[in-house]
């Protein structure tokens, strides 16, 4: 798993590529962390187009982004999900959480 990031008016964009599993996750959620306290951005879009597998460590994922967010009162939204880790979102129920964009799934 790697990613890459830019902000842009107090947006930040992390564009996740890879896959999400347990090994990976926990050095994921470390750097988004990292991101989000030195940029301090009002939105976090988790782009996830190049996610070719996830398991529910992406649900990890996206739950510590949200809880970073939150404590900077900012929001959480969620970009380009595959069809597979759309599938593990919608099992966790996330949707009720954060926003997911409408017609942004990949194929």
């Amino acid at each position: 798993m790697n990613l890459t990031s830019f902000l842009q008016d107090k947006k930040l964009t992390i564009a996740l590529k890879g896959e999400i599993d347990h090994h990976s996750a926990k050095d994921t959620m470390r750097v988004v962390g990292n991101k989000i306290d030195l940029y301090l951005p009002v939105l976090c879009v988790l782009d996830f187009k190049d996610v070719t597998f996830m398991d529910s460590s992406g649900i990890a994922i996206v739950i510590s982004t949200l809880r970073r967010m939150r404590e900077i009162s900012g929001k959480v939204r969620l970009r380009c999900v595959p069809p597979q880790a759309m599938k593990v979102f919608l099992a966790s129920g996330i949707e009720r959480l954060v926003e997911i964009e409408e017609g942004a799934t990949s194929v």
